[in-house]
């Protein structure tokens, strides 16, 4: 019998899969990690929140059928 398991382990998969378990351990925020970081926390909410802003009231879905506009009509007719 063989033995030593089913699966035969190589040795840089196993190097890089301790490189990204541990990667933790080795960060610092650094002047573009914080750049990074502030771009994510605020543009993505930022240009969610815009554009929620640009459609909102813009189409009315409440009683249309089939073949009509769903743009809010200007006149309020």
């Amino acid at each position: 019998m063989a033995g030593h398991g089913y699966v035969k382990h190589d040795p840089a998969i196993e190097r890089w899969n301790r490189m990204r378990e541990g990667v933790y351990k080795h960060f610092r925020f650094t002047s573009r990690a914080t750049w990074i970081s502030i771009s994510a926390l605020l543009l993505i909410p930022g240009s969610l929140v815009w554009i929620s802003a640009q459609t909102d009231l813009k189409y009315n879905w409440t009683g249309k059928r089939k073949g009509e506009s769903l743009y809010r009509s200007l006149s309020g007719v």
